[in-house]
């Protein structure tokens, strides 16, 4: 199935400098030991794994991909004129099978 969201158009965002990043992404990112070095990795090599047209503040998509040490990590982000970063966390082995992609 091919996303209806363009992982382009929020790399393009994200390159540009046209990134908003929530309060909340912000407070979970430093309780996780997560840091905008790793979302930007994440974002730039990862691919979309979910989609959620209907999110309060715009289309938002689940990113899957790697932090800057290889490790795996999930980021929501929200696209609009600007790429919303939402939230980051790092999957667990509870939620999602072993492909860290799909949710059990």
């Amino acid at each position: 199935m091919q996303p209806s969201i363009d992982i382009e158009e929020i790399r393009g965002r994200l390159r540009s400098g046209s990134v908003r990043w929530s309060a909340h992404a912000a407070a979970r990112m430093l309780q996780r030991g997560i840091t905008r070095d790793d979302v930007t990795h994440c974002i730039l090599i990862g691919e979309v794994i979910e989609e959620y047209p209907e999110y309060w503040l715009n289309p938002a998509s689940l990113i899957f991909g790697l932090d800057c040490c290889g490790e795996p990590l999930h980021v929501v982000v929200g696209i609009d004129e600007v790429a919303h970063i939402v939230t980051a966390y790092r999957p667990d082995a509870e939620t999602f099978m072993p492909d860290m992609k799909t949710r059990r």
